[in-house]
């Protein structure tokens, strides 16, 4: 092709290029056109719309806020009547807790009207006894002093008597002289007299000896008597366990004490209302006290909390069932106790009921004394007074091991603990010389045996041998120096001891002073004073010793 061709070609080309780019701009700016009226239609209808909705929405939210104004109003209405049946209850409750309460104070004031009585009575009581007793030392010292003017008066007397006897002796050695010379005895005569004279004063040195001899039996039955008990006590010597009203459970954490608590306390108030104990959670670390006079139940309940504790669910359903599981236990528990109280006092045959109480006394104490504990020790201490007297010893230890069985269950029932302990063994069977032992050993005037004498004696022995019963040092040393002190108070006390912890007063008086008539009754006011002054276990024994000494110097 030619240059010319090429050049119309392109040309053409170009043209048709042109004529397309312009048609495109064409179509494209209708386009655009067409678009942005759609748009316009499109904006016009959301508007709309949008215009519709918020309306809608509007009168849905008036209405929304309509009901729950309402609702609210309701609600509200509804509680003010709640709350106002609620105080009209409280209002009562209190008003109920007023009138006991004012009911509460005006018994408090009977009794403490009748407590002023009784304090008034007492004080008059007291106030005569203090005359009483200003008018015995008066009395006593008008009785002092003319017995010094007697004592003056015999030392004059017995000068003269002296004197007296020094001239009739005189006069009988001339009188003897003078018979010898005018009777002329003969030796028959002069034996006879001698032989009656000897017969006379052998009758008095046999009386003497006789005398001494009783007095010699009366000592050796004595210290027999002591040997027995002595050998007793050495043989039973145990242990003595002391309880107290307060447990203590050990718990992990300081965390524990919310869930033993629970939500709104129900856990504790469960646990409270099943066991009967006060359960006390305060700022112990670790630990939560459980508190009741029953030392049985307060077992039941440091088992069951020990095991919830331990197990980690604690609700009131698991609360009920570990419960009963340790009361079960307890049972259980109370029985062994039981057989093994009667294992060691050797003593077979007993019914399980008799078992089952005797495992009771394991929870009861005396003084710090634990019952079961003491019971065993005077079975041993029985039987061992039994055997050495040649006393049935298996009879002599049932009646030690039975003789406070009603105090298992004396705070439940009404009467004495051997009222109690006396039905308990008829209704059991139990053999007349263990009842008589149980009902008569506070009361040996009503005992039909000896049984009852045997038990005192043990029952006495296993309550006053040191360490037996729980007593502080500052209390035992004051009351050895309230001894002492009301002991040499009184006038012509030289020194007074007291002795044998407490349960014996020595005092030494002057003879100068005192005589053997008025020793006795010394010993009996100190007594009389000890009862009203001081409080004791037991009773005290008042012992007063007086003795004349005669001293010389040899030079």
């Amino acid at each position: 092709m030619s240059a010319l061709a090429w050049v119309l070609i392109i040309l053409a080309l170009a043209a048709g290029l042109g004529t397309g780019f312009l048609i495109r701009q064409r179509r494209d700016a209708v386009g655009r056109e067409a678009a942005e009226r759609d748009a316009a239609a499109l904006r016009e209808a959301a508007e709309r719309d949008a215009k519709l909705l918020t309306e809608t929405a509007r009168a849905e939210a008036r209405a929304l806020l309509t009901s729950e104004r309402q609702r609210i109003a309701d609600d509200e209405r509804r509680a003010r009547a709640q709350l106002d049946d609620d105080l009209a209850r409280t209002r009562a409750l209190v008003d109920q807790e007023i009138e006991r309460s004012r009911g509460d104070l005006e018994r408090d004031r009977a009794s403490l009207r009748e407590a002023r009585e009784e304090v008034r009575r007492d004080r008059e009581k007291i106030e005569q006894l203090e005359e009483r007793l200003t008018r015995r030392g008066e009395q006593q010292d008008a009785r002092a002093l003319r017995l010094d003017d007697q004592e003056e008066k015999l030392d004059q007397r017995a000068e003269q008597l002296k004197q007296t006897e020094a001239a009739l002796n005189e006069r009988a050695a001339s009188v003897e002289r003078q018979l010898f010379e005018v009777a002329q005895l003969t030796r028959e005569q002069a034996s006879e007299m001698v032989f009656e004279r000897l017969e006379r004063e052998l009758e008095r040195e046999k009386a003497v000896r006789v005398r001494a001899a009783i007095e010699q039996a009366d000592a050796e039955s004595r210290r027999k008597a002591q040997t027995i008990v002595a050998q007793a006590i050495q043989r039973s010597a145990s242990e003595v366990s002391a309880a107290i009203s307060v447990s203590v459970v050990p718990i992990p954490s300081d965390a524990m004490k919310g869930r033993i608590i629970g939500r709104e306390g129900r856990n504790i108030r469960a646990f409270e209302a099943l066991t009967g104990v006060d359960l006390i959670i305060d700022d112990t670390p670790e630990a939560v006290l459980l508190s009741s006079f029953n030392p049985i139940r307060r077992e039941v309940a440091k088992l069951a909390l020990s095991e919830l504790v331990s197990d980690g669910r604690i609700h009131p359903a698991r609360i009920e069932e570990v419960v009963q599981k340790a009361q079960q236990d307890m049972q259980s528990y109370i029985r062994e106790k039981g057989e093994e109280a009667a294992l060691e006092a050797n003593v077979v045959g007993l019914k399980p009921g008799l078992v089952q109480l005797l495992g009771r006394m394991h929870f009861r104490t005396s003084y710090g004394q634990n019952i079961l504990t003491h019971s065993v020790q005077v079975a041993h201490l029985t039987g061992i007074i039994a055997s050495e007297l040649g006393i049935e010893e298996a009879m002599a230890r049932r009646a030690g091991l039975l003789h406070d069985i009603g105090k298992s269950i004396d705070r439940e029932i009404e009467g004495t603990h051997t009222e109690i302990g006396a039905n308990l063994g008829r209704r059991f069977g139990e053999p007349s010389e263990v009842v008589d032992a149980i009902a008569n050993h506070h009361d040996l005037d009503q005992a039909d045996t000896l049984f009852p004498i045997l038990v005192n004696a043990a029952d006495a022995v296993s309550a006053a041998r040191p360490g037996a019963r729980r007593e502080s040092l500052e209390h035992y040393l004051k009351r050895l120096e309230g001894l002492e002190s009301i002991a040499s108070s009184f006038p012509g006390v030289e020194k007074a001891y007291a002795i044998q912890a407490g349960r014996e007063i020595r005092i030494i008086v002057e003879p100068e002073r005192i005589d053997d008539a008025s020793a006795v009754l010394l010993a009996r006011d100190v007594a009389n004073r000890i009862e009203q002054d001081m409080e004791y276990p037991g009773q005290v024994q008042v012992t007063v010793v007086r003795e004349s000494r005669a001293v010389e110097y040899a030079r």
